[in-house]
C-alpha cells in the first residue's frame, strides 16, 4: 500500500518543480531574447532598419517589446513539456522552438511586410528571418536546458531523437 503522505509530498514536490522550470524557461527566453533583439535591432542592424523604415517610432516601446516577450516565453514554457511528451534533450528543444518559430516568423515577418511600406522587401525578409532563426534556435536550447530529463543527462546532447 502506497503512502499517503509519500505520495502527497511527491506530487508537491513534481508541482514545484514544473512551476520552478515554467519561470525558468519563460525568464530565459525573456533575458535571452530582450538582449538579442536589443543588439540586432538597434545596435548591429540600425541603419539597416532606419532605411527600410521598418522601425518608425523615434524611441520604440520597450515596455510593448518586454511584454511581448514574457507573454511568447510563457507560451513556449507552457506548450513544451506538452509537445515534449517525456523525456525531452536539447534537439527537440530546438525542434520544437524551430516550428514555433515558423509560425511566429508568418505571423510577424509576413504580416508586417503585408502592412507596412518596407523597402527593399528582400533585405527585410532576409534580416528578420536572420535573427527569428537565431532567436528561436537559442529559445530551443533554453527550453532544453530547463526541461532536460534525469535521464537524458547521461546522453549525448542530439543522440537518438
Amino acid at each position: 500500500m502506497i503512502n499517503r503522505r509519500f505520495l502527497s509530498a511527491t506530487i508537491g514536490y513534481k508541482r514545484k518543480m514544473i512551476n520552478r522550470r515554467f519561470l525558468s524557461a519563460t525568464i530565459g527566453y525573456i533575458v535571452v531574447t530582450f538582449i538579442v533583439a536589443v543588439l540586432w535591432h538597434l545596435v548591429l542592424f540600425k541603419g539597416t532598419y532606419d532605411q527600410l523604415g521598418y522601425i518608425s517610432r523615434k524611441e520604440p516601446s520597450f515596455l510593448l517589446g518586454f511584454l511581448s516577450m514574457i507573454f511568447q516565453g510563457a507560451v513556449l514554457a507552457w506548450l513544451f513539456p506538452i509537445f515534449s511528451k517525456g523525456e525531452t534533450t536539447l534537439g527537440k528543444g530546438v525542434r520544437f522552438a524551430l516550428v514555433m518559430g515558423i509560425y511566429f516568423w508568418s505571423c510577424h515577418v509576413l504580416a508586417a511586410a503585408a502592412k507596412h511600406d518596407i523597402s527593399p522587401l528582400p533585405t527585410f525578409l532576409t534580416i528578420e528571418t536572420a535573427f527569428l532563426l537565431l532567436q528561436f534556435i537559442l529559445a530551443g536550447l533554453i527550453l532544453g536546458v530547463v526541461y532536460r530529463s534525469d535521464s537524458s543527462l547521461s546522453e549525448p546532447v542530439f543522440a537518438h531523437e
